[in-house]
This record gives C-alpha cells, sequence and structure tokens, in this order.
C-alpha cells in the first residue's frame, strides 16, 4: 500500500505508532505475516482502504463501528473450531483497537510525543537487559540480584530474568501493554459503558498477545520439549484434540473428583424435592445445636457444592461443627422442558418452599437464611414480597454473600450485557429453552483470563502436561444451563434496567418489590477484590434496606474470599456495626476497622446473637419429609 501520507516513514523520526509497530512485529513473528504495519495502513485498527495521516481527519463519526473487517473477523473466528477452546471476542478486540487507533491519530502530535517516549523506554529497556547479562558474565552484581521477587507469575522462568533476549522481548511487551492499556484510561473525565467495555477488550488483547502464550517465545515450553524430544508438543496436541472434541477448554483433571465421593461429602440427608430444587439437612456434630437453624441459598447460576467442597475448606462443615443445624437449597439444572419456569417459582418453590420444611423438621419458629450472590438477590425480593403481603414472615436476620441489589455499577460484567447481548441470549434460549451453561462458564473465564484461560493454554498445549486436580477448578468446569423465562426476567430487571432499586417498579405475583421493607438486623458481605460483584456494590444493601446492617469486607475474590475457612490461618477483613451509617461505600472503608483472620469468626459472632437458646439437635426428616436419598443428592450431579 501507498506509503504517500505516513509521516514520518521515510525519515529518523520516530513513528507515531510506534507502540502498535510492535504488536505488528510480535504478530508477524508468531501469528503469520500481516499485509500492513501500524503507521501506513492498519487492518485491525482502521476501516480497509484508509490511510493513517492527515486523512483521519475526514473520517465520519463511528466509521470504525460499521467496517466490513469486522463482520470478516466475526464470522472467521466463528469458523475457527479454537474459539470453543478460547472465548476470545476478536470482533470486540478489532473494534476497541480501531477505536483506540482512531483517538491516537485525532491528536498527531500527542502521538508523536508518546511514541517518542515509548521508543526511548523501550531502548533503554534493552541496553539494560545487555548490559545486566554482560555484568552476569563477568560475575558482577546486577539490579535484578536487588529486587525481591517477581511481579508477573506469567514470567517465572529463570529465562525470562537471565537470557537478554527473552528480557528484552518482556520489556518490549510489557511497554506496549502499558502504552495501550494507558491510552485506554484517557477519557477526560468519562467512565461510560463504552469506554469500560473499551478497556475490557483491550485488556483481553494484551493477555493473549503475551509471548509466554507461545510457543516460540515461551522458552519454558522450548526446554520441555527439547528435554522430552518432542513428546511434550505431542501431549500438548492430544490434549488440544481432546478438548476440540469436548468443546470447552479443560482446567482440571475432570475425573479427580465427584460430588458425593470426595467433594460435598458433609454428612446429610436429602429431605424434600420439587421439580426445582432438592434441600439437603446436614447431620449435627455437636451434643447441642442452636435453636434457629441455617439455610443456604446459593446461586442457581453454580452448583451449590462451592460452600461443601471437601472437609478442609467446606463452610457447611464449619457451621455444623459451630452447633448449627445447617439445610441447604440444591437447584434442578434446567433442560428445555423448564423453558416455561418463572422468576417466581425459584422463590416460591426455592426459599418459600424450603423453608416450610426446615421449619417442621426443626420445629423453629423462624430460619436465618443466607443468600450467596444471585442467591442474595433471590433473597432481598423474597423477604421484600413477604412484607408487601399478609404472610408469615419464616425467616430471621438474613445475611448476603457477595450480593447484588443495586446494579449500577457491576464490575466487568457489565461488558457482556446489554440489550443487543440479552436479545441474543433470548433467541439462543428460544431455539433450545435454555441457556447453555457454556455461555455463562466464557463470560467469568474471561473476567480472569491469565488465570483460567492462558494459564492453561501453556500447561496444557504448550507444555503438555494434564490439568491439575484442583477442586475449585473442578466446581468452576461444573456449570448449571439457566430456564429460559426465568433467567431473561433476571437480567432484564437487574443488569440492563435495575430495577429493583425503584420501588414497586418489579412485581412478583401481583406485590410490588421494595427492598425498604426489609428491616431488623442483617449482615452483609463484599469482597474486596470481586471482579463479578464490586465490593461497593454489595455493600449498598447497607442503605437499600430499612435495617440494622453489619457490613463486612473481606479480602480476595469473589470465590477466594469467602471460601476462607479460619484453620488456614489467612486472610483479613474489616468490619463496621452499622454499615448504612455512611453516606458512601468509601467513607465506610475510611471508618472500617481491619481484622485478621476469616470473615467467617465474625459472621459466627453475630449469627450466634441471632439464633437463640441452645437445643437438642433435630432428627434427620420428620413425618411430613423423610429422608428421600443420602446427600448430596440427584440434582447436583445432572450434567
Amino acid at each position: 500500500m501507498s506509503e504517500g501520507k505516513t509521516g514520518n516513514r521515510g525519515s529518523d523520526a520516530p513513528s507515531q505508532m510506534a507502540p502498535f509497530d510492535v504488536w505488528a512485529e510480535w504478530m508477524q513473528a508468531n501469528m503469520g505475516p500481516m499485509t500492513a504495519t501500524p503507521g501506513t495502513s492498519v487492518p485491525w485498527l482502521m476501516m480497509p482502504g484508509v490511510r493513517t495521516g492527515e486523512e483521519t481527519a475526514e473520517l465520519p463519526e463511528g466509521a470504525v463501528r460499521n467496517d466490513p473487517l469486522l463482520s470478516t473477523v466475526e464470522k472467521l473466528w466463528d469458523a475457527n473450531p479454537m474459539q470453543s477452546v478460547l472465548p476470545i471476542d476478536w470482533m470486540e478486540i478489532t473494534r476497541s483497537l480501531q477505536t483506540l487507533w482512531a483517538r491516537e491519530m485525532s491528536d498527531p502530535a500527542r502521538a508523536m510525543e508518546r511514541a517518542t517516549d515509548f521508543n526511548a523506554r523501550l531502548f533503554g529497556a534493552t541496553m539494560k537487559s545487555w548490559q545486566e547479562a554482560t555484568y552476569r558474565f563477568w560475575g558482577l552484581q546486577t539490579s535484578q540480584d536487588n529486587e525481591e521477587g517477581r511481579t508477573d507469575k506469567r514470567f517465572s522462568a529463570p529465562d525470562w530474568e537471565q537470557n537478554p533476549y527473552y528480557e528484552t522481548l518482556k520489556a518490549s511487551y510489557m511497554l506496549a501493554s502499558e502504552y495501550l492499556l494507558e491510552e485506554a484510561e484517557e477519557t477526560n473525565g468519562e467512565d461510560t459503558a463504552e469506554q469500560r467495555r473499551l478497556k475490557f477488550h483491550l485488556k483481553q488483547f494484551v493477555d493473549a498477545m503475551a509471548p509466554v502464550n507461545y510457543l516460540l517465545t515461551n522458552p519454558a515450553a522450548l526446554k520441555r520439549a527439547f528435554e522430552t524430544g518432542g513428546a511434550s508438543l505431542a501431549e500438548g496436541a492430544r490434549n488440544l484434540l481432546a478438548d476440540l472434541q469436548e468443546g470447552r477448554m479443560s482446567m482440571t483433571d475432570a475425573n479427580a473428583f465427584q460430588p458425593g465421593e470426595n467433594l460435598a461429602i458433609t454428612p446429610g440427608k436429602v429431605v424434600y424435592r420439587n421439580e426445582l430444587i432438592e434441600l439437603i439437612q446436614y447431620e449435627p456434630t455437636t451434643d447441642k445445636v442452636h435453636e434457629t437453624p441455617v439455610m443456604f441459598i446459593p446461586p442457581w447460576i453454580n452448583k451449590y457444592y462451592i460452600l461443601d467442597l471437601q472437609p478442609k475448606n467446606s463452610f457447611v462443615k464449619y457451621l455444623v461443627d459451630q452447633g448449627y443445624t445447617v439445610f441447604m437449597i440444591s437447584w434442578k439444572n434446567p433442560d428445555a422442558s423448564m423453558e416455561d419456569t418463572q422468576f417466581e417459582e425459584y422463590m416460591t418453590k426455592g426459599p418459600l418452599a424450603a423453608a416450610e420444611v426446615v421449619r417442621d423438621i426443626t420445629g423453629a419458629e423462624k430460619v436465618n437464611p443466607v443468600g450467596y450472590c444471585v442467591g442474595g438477590t433471590l433473597l432481598a425480593i423474597t423477604l421484600s414480597w413477604l412484607s408487601a403481603g399478609e404472610d408469615e414472615n419464616p425467616f430471621g436476620p438474613p445475611t448476603f454473600m457477595v450480593a447484588l441489589h443495586d446494579f449500577t455499577e457491576v464490575g466487568d460484567t457489565g461488558v457482556f450485557i446489554d440489550e443487543p447481548q440479552i436479545e441474543f441470549m433470548e433467541q439462543q434460549m428460544l431455539e433450545r429453552g435454555y441457556l447453555d451453561n457454556r455461555k455463562m462458564a466464557n463470560m467469568f473465564n474471561l473476567l480472569r483470563s491469565n488465570d483460567l484461560i492462558w494459564s492453561n493454554v501453556v500447561n496444557n498445549y504448550l507444555l503438555g502436561q494434564k490439568p491439575p486436580a484442583f477442586d475449585l477448578l473442578y466446581w468452576n468446569s461444573d456449570g448449571t444451563r439457566m430456564a429460559r423465562d426465568a433467567h431473561s426476567f433476571y437480567l432484564r430487571n437487574t443488569y440492563l434496567e435495575n430495577n429493583l432499586i425503584e420501588p414497586g417498579k418489579v412485581e412478583i405475583k401481583g406485590r410490588p418489590i421494595d427492598l425498604s421493607r426489609i428491616e431488623g438486623d442483617i449482615y452483609a458481605v463484599g469482597a474486596e477484590k470481586d471482579h463479578i460483584v464490586p465490593w461497593a456494590s454489595a455493600w449498598k444493601i447497607s442503605r437499600l434496606a430499612n435495617g440494622t446492617t453489619r457490613f463486612t469486607l473481606a479480602n480476595s475474590g469473589h470465590i477466594a474470599g469467602m471460601i476462607n475457612p479460619p484453620s488456614k490461618g489467612k486472610g483479613r477483613y474489616w468490619a463496621t456495626e452499622n454499615g448504612g451509617a455512611f453516606d458512601t461505600s468509601a467513607d465506610w472503608r475510611e471508618n472500617a476497622k481491619e481484622h485478621e483472620g476469616s470473615w467467617w469468626e465474625d459472621w459466627s459472632r453475630w449469627l450466634d446473637d441471632q439464633s437463640g437458646e441452645q437445643v437438642n439437635p433435630p432428627e434427620m426428616g420428620s413425618e411430613a419429609y423423610p429422608p428421600i436419598e443420602d446427600a448430596p443428592g440427584t440434582y447436583v450431579k445432572e450434567k
């Protein structure tokens, strides 16, 4: 293509698109020759046929959104069998790169300044790498000798610090990544949904382009291939073919775990079953128990046994050993026959039906409910629904674990939920009767793509190793489907329209839902690094409900922050007596007191005050609800 209007391509001055040049060379080295390089015509950053330089000023607003290239990229990737194991949205990545390119070219002077700075930093990093290689050759001390640890576990192989070629490659990648992500942050103070989507997809691109993800630039993979005489490459190919046949990437050894054998093994009985739930009652381990039982309402988008993995990290076992009578809802995995299941049925046949069974078996007046994630959203709706009618409320003080009620800020999950995407999901559900579990799994995996996607690419395909046996990853892969009608209602009234924060905007069985009707004592917990439910959003129940909320903030993320048994001796949390006493989450954080250990212990002390006297343990089941089978039951094993 012509270079007549490329500015400085033919001079000694640095290219305005120098960081993009790095990506071009990288793509050419690892993914085959490209037809053009940034700075001339950029196929993944602009409209075909439009060159850089002054012509960008003539681009109509939004031109990059109507690019035929995007349709081509989408069709090619959809036809590629690899898309089943690598759920990367290359069309959105291409769109984001185009948008960033257009932003760069709207201010050529600033682009030149940034490119000059980039080239200077890259030259400095290269010189440093070779200088320190020389120092090591002569046995002299280097600056790396004084550095503590490594900040990026992807580059843990010694070659990334000891081999000047790999060290320079790493530095180039890091600098180009930093450049792209910094440019994405240039928002002029705006934080729109489109801007968040841009940053998310650029981060996906940066993660995907890491040199460790490619055989020829992964020193550990090359070393292993040499040591095994190529056997590791053959094993990697076999692993890839097996995943392609399965239609998804293996994240853990699927044969290492089985619910009822080495997961979800806390002794108990299924004491109730309807078409939507099984209710599990766990056997007591203490001579006396608290008078008021505890009932978990887990999310139906996952299986319940995240709360009962293995004895060493089972939340259920911890509570049973603390002298609580514990019940667990286990949701049925929907199929096409359940496509007309209404959202209200998740309430009436879920927590409401289960609470009556619990009260019959235990003789307790109240049941202390615990709603986890989506289960917490359902619990709040149920409590509001009860308060709007004349029904007896069977529930005591509720606990909300990383639960959303105000969906104004939903973190990176908002990237996947807008009107077009929901319409697309609804069309898929209309054809099948449900949403396939892989759609949800892909979304959550992309939120942590380095840990859940690319680390497995390296381990399984490049190193030719079997996936590790990890209980949490097995649970993460053991997904559930979504019933069409109920899931559509949920997405539209929460993520899309955020109707729950408007009193009366949502009606369930003729009753208006108003979260301010929730009164009394409340316990809520968020997670500091949660990528699914931002902790500041989990805190908002303190303001939405008309009660006294003890809000606790656990460190770590959506899962690890919640599943943190005290026996590990790790973790910390922050807490205040009344989270609703503060106007904002930032005010709460400023006044919260930090504690060492697990938030489980803090919650157990709060729960102790809400659970009555010590009594003899109830029998397993009752005359009306005799035990049906041993825990974990049937529904949790359905694929």
